[in-house]
């Protein structure tokens, strides 16, 4: 099973956060497939961004508001009449939430609340997906892959606020949507890498920068372990999901989105790698914080989705590194990005 662009074309698709990293890739993904995509999101956060570098704006309906405030949410609702929701809008950066808490647990937490509220009475609803997060779980500093049935948890705002989301999925979902035969299902990807991605303390953004302007990569952890995956495959299990989910069968109301439990790379190999892609010499300083809120093992379980989605990476490790070390020489090589960006996951597609 992968994602049919036969079943996507007409759907009626709303997603939130559609113009952050992810929504970028994943409106132009739906798009080429012929479905008719509503946007709603705050503006770009970032000066560049994948949103205007690949003029997102012209394929898609967009509407800017904050997820905050119930009216904003409620007209995008009412405007798009969507049959899927794709629920990506978040405060996404882990630091962020340590130095704004409330902001975090405000947007990730009472944004959710108001969108699915809105959606109570949405006549064409058949599927909602809220993507949250590898770190929801509660980690205890033990090396062992999570599984969706582990407990939730959260040491910073940020993977508490995402926990928390989990919870009101839930709610909402046995309180309303399951009544209508409406699916609700939450999905917790794993880090995710690709082109495109221009945020603050996130490590191919940094390691970018560093390249371009000649700096030093500094890193806080490079020791620690993480779940690194492509951005398009990613996306692929969100797709995949929604796509099943909308057929009614009986799934699971959460599954993980990583790489396979064989390939956890630690901060310093991937900086390395991604150094040398982009064709500098792999060097880097340590800056390590006096206290951090960052785990240091973090890695998924995601025989789930093997099993009962049939879907697998289709870009793994090292291959990952190199299809986003090439959009970024693509990028500062001046070409034209839609266009890259499209054939990108033209590529994907025939893997």
């Amino acid at each position: 099973m992968t994602v049919l662009p036969q079943f996507w074309k007409g759907k009626r698709v709303l997603v939130t956060g559609h113009s952050g990293f992810k929504g970028s890739w994943l409106v132009l993904w739906l798009t080429r497939m012929g479905a008719q995509v509503s946007g709603f999101s705050r503006p770009p956060a970032t000066e560049p961004n994948l949103y205007t570098i690949a003029e997102i704006h012209s394929l898609v309906c967009s509407g800017f508001g904050d997820l905050q405030t119930y009216a904003d949410i409620e007209a995008a609702v009412v405007r798009s009449a969507p049959e899927i929701v794709i629920h990506l809008a978040a405060q996404p950066l882990v630091l962020k939430s340590v130095r704004e808490p409330v902001e975090t647990f405000a947007s990730n937490v009472m944004g959710t609340v108001n969108l699915l509220a809105a959606l109570r009475q949405s006549p064409r609803l058949k599927v909602v997906l809220v993507v949250t997060t590898d770190k929801v779980y509660r980690n205890n500093h033990v090396p062992i892959p999570f599984r969706e049935s582990d407990a939730l948890g959260g040491h910073d705002p940020y993977s508490a606020s995402k926990a928390a989301t989990e919870l009101v999925a839930a709610a909402f979902a046995d309180s309303y949507f399951q009544a209508q035969g409406v699916s609700v299902a939450t999905a917790r990807g794993g880090n995710v890498i690709g082109g495109g991605d221009f945020s603050e303390e996130r490590l191919v953004p940094d390691i970018y920068r560093a390249v371009t302007t000649n700096g030093k990569l500094v890193l806080r952890h490079p020791e620690a372990i993480r779940p690194w995956q492509h951005v398009l495959d990613c996306l692929c299990g969100y797709l995949t999901y929604a796509q099943q989910l909308h057929d009614g069968r009986g799934l699971p109301r959460t599954v993980n989105f990583g790489p396979s439990a064989a390939e956890p790379i630690a901060v310093a190999t991937m900086a390395n790698a991604m150094l040398e892609a982009l064709g500098r010499s792999p060097q880097w300083r340590v800056d390590r914080p006096a206290s951090s809120v960052e785990m240091q093992h973090l890695t998924l379980d995601c025989r789930l989705a093997h099993d009962v989605l049939g879907w697998r990476n289709r870009l793994p490790g090292m291959q990952a590194v190199r299809a986003t070390a090439d959009w970024y020489l693509a990028f500062r090589n001046g070409e034209d990005m839609l266009a890259y960006t499209l054939a990108s996951i033209d590529d994907f597609l025939t893997r």
